[in-house]
Formats: structure tokens, C-alpha cells, sequence
């Protein structure tokens, strides 16, 4: 391991959550500059991504699952190798890199990962498009594959403003679906995403008027929530829901009551998470995006570029229902 010269930074700037509840409770704290472990790189961050996850985590909803008060945000980062641990080839150093650091740890000046999960960036993509599409595309390209979309079916996406529902619309589209209905909270939003390739924008309660699809073959659901369950009903006979994200909460209890109602249409419900993933799979998939973004072939959107000490904004902002694709930290 080569010896940290006089020159380099000591300590680094890094967003903690203070306190589980509000944005509020976010912080902005000094802590040492990590040494990276065997296995892993230090990456000096030039962009974080702000995830729905994040703010999940921030409120407290998961304390049960092992979520500590003093846990840094952000599961990827972007930017370039300074410093290698271990068993990891030297040649890292200087590339720039997309990198997945978990649940947790990317809300900071330098960010350690594994060396297995770091992608090289093409020179075409920049770091903010990165932390855009990285995590996003990849739950919807294999939440897509979950459900078994094919070509010429219908396909529903239910909370389609933010990262995940932005990169499934598209994916849908590209992939040869037969319509690609929305929910969403405002037609402005509709129109934005209809130039991104969808077909039909409904409200968030899934009414659309009189052209509106009458049902769907596949429903990506982002939001879940109490009103998850009315959606079952939008299903066509053998129709899939896949729930890739909770932003609204937990469904109600008895949900699976509306799936044996409809028995005779044959309807499913199912989750799915990118942890399920063999890892050489996500990596694959996500470089071909990376690529593909960098040709103009997928739109990264990114609603805003914050400062890393305005964390608290950014969640603001997601709380208030404001962002349309992706808030993205620089330090």
C-alpha cells in the first residue's frame, strides 16, 4: 500500500443521518479519510446519487433492519481511483469509474468500494449521467425481465418521475411494447415522459379518461403503498406485477385478498430487488447502458446538481414530490 504523502487530505466532508425522521435530521460531519481495505479502491467522488432508498432509509422505516442513527447515504458514486487496497491491480488509479458502495456510503468526499463493484466509465459519459443511470436503469432493465415482458404487450409504469420509472419507460418503449401507460402527478410531467416514450399518462390514482388502456400485461410499481392493491385490478388476464420500490410505504397487509378475488385471470404479484442479481450480470448489463447513453441512444435525466452540504435540500425536494429524474450530489 503506498504511504499517504504530506499533501493529501486527512479528513473529508461526509452527510450523516443525526437523526431518523425529517431531511432535517441529515448532518454535515468530518471524518477521517478511509484507507481502502484488500479487495477494495478509494474513489475521490465527483458525483453521488440521491436515491428514493435514501430517503427511506433517512426516515427511519428500516431501523428494524439494522439501520443505525450516524449512517452515511448514497449506494453509488462516481469519479476516479486514487488509491488501491490490496490484491487490486494499480492500473485503477487515474480511471474514472462508476461505483456501487452499497446501501450506504456514497454521500461523502472520497467513497471506498469493491473492487467488484466498479465499472469503468466510457470517455462519452459524464460522472453526474453516471450516478443517473447506474442503479436505475439496471432495476429496470432486470425488473423488466422479472415480469417477463414481451414484445407487444402492455405495460404500465406506476410512479414513473424518478430515476427507475424514467429508465423502464424508455426500456419498455425500446423494447416493443404495444403502449406504455404512466402514472404521474401533474401533465406536465406526462408530457416530458411521453417524449421519453410513453404512450398513455394516467393520474396517480390510474385514470387516464376515455382513451386510457382498459388494462395492462405488466405493471412496474415503484410507489406501493395503500393504494398499491387497486392496481392489481388494472391487470389483463395473466398480467404481472412487479414491485421494484416501496417510496409510499408498505402495502396493505391483506393485499393478496385482490389477487385470489381475480383467481380465474390467472394475475401475479411479485418483488424484486438488483441483490438477487449475479453480479457479473448487473455489471454487464450496466455497461452496456453506459454505453449506450453515451451514443444518445438512453436519456439521463437529472432534475438538479446540489452541492454535497445541501443533502437536506435534495431530500427536501424529494419529499415535497418536486424531482423528475434524479438529484445528484457533487462534493
Amino acid at each position: 500500500m503506498p504511504e499517504q504523502s504530506e499533501n493529501e487530505e486527512t479528513t473529508l466532508k461526509a452527510i450523516e443521518i443525526r437523526t431518523f425522521g425529517g431531511p432535517e435530521g441529515l448532518a454535515v460531519v468530518e471524518l477521517p479519510v478511509p484507507a481502502p481495505a484488500a479487495g477494495q479502491v478509494l474513489i475521490a467522488v465527483e458525483a453521488a446519487g440521491v436515491g428514493g432508498v435514501d430517503t427511506v432509509i433517512r426516515s427511519g422505516a428500516l431501523a428494524a433492519y439494522g439501520f443505525k442513527e450516524g449512517f452515511i447515504p448514497g449506494g453509488e458514486v462516481a469519479g476516479t481511483v486514487t488509491r488501491v487496497g490490496d490484491g487490486v491491480d494499480a492500473s485503477w488509479i487515474g480511471r474514472r469509474v462508476w461505483a456501487f458502495t452499497g446501501t450506504g456510503g456514497g454521500y461523502v468526499e472520497q467513497a471506498v468500494a469493491p473492487v467488484e463493484q466498479i465499472l469503468p466509465l466510457p470517455d462519452s459519459l459524464s460522472t453526474v449521467a453516471a450516478v443517473t443511470l447506474g442503479s436505475a436503469g439496471a432495476v429496470a432493465h432486470f425488473g423488466l425481465r422479472h415480469a417477463r415482458f414481451a414484445p407487444g404487450e402492455r405495460v404500465l409504469v406506476r410512479g414513473a418521475a424518478g430515476s427507475i420509472g424514467i429508465m423502464a419507460v424508455q426500456l419498455a418503449a425500446r423494447g416493443g411494447a404495444a403502449a406504455v401507460a404512466v402514472t404521474t402527478s401533474s401533465a406536465e410531467r406526462g408530457e416530458r415522459l411521453r417524449r421519453l416514450g410513453a404512450t398513455h399518462v394516467l393520474d396517480r390514482s390510474g385514470q387516464g379518461g376515455a382513451e386510457a388502456p382498459a388494462g395492462h400485461d405488466v405493471i412496474i410499481d415503484i410507489v406501493a403503498g395503500q393504494d398499491m392493491p387497486s392496481f392489481l385490478d388494472r391487470l389483463n388476464p395473466n398480467g404481472r406485477m412487479v414491485a421494484v420500490g416501496a417510496v409510499a410505504g408498505q402495502p396493505p397487509a391483506d393485499f393478496g385478498a385482490r389477487i385470489m378475488a381475480a383467481f380465474q385471470k390467472s394475475i401475479s404479484f411479485s418483488t424484486f430487488s438488483a441483490a438477487t442479481v449475479a453480479r457479473a450480470d448487473l455489471l454487464a448489463v450496466r455497461g452496456e447502458q453506459f454505453a449506450a447513453a453515451g451514443r444518445g441512444e438512453i436519456e439521463t435525466v437529472v432534475h438538479e446538481v446540489l452541492p454535497l452540504d445541501e443533502a437536506v435540500l435534495a431530500h427536501q425536494k424529494m419529499a415535497a414530490g418536486e424531482v423528475f429524474g434524479r438529484i445528484v450530489l457533487t462534493p
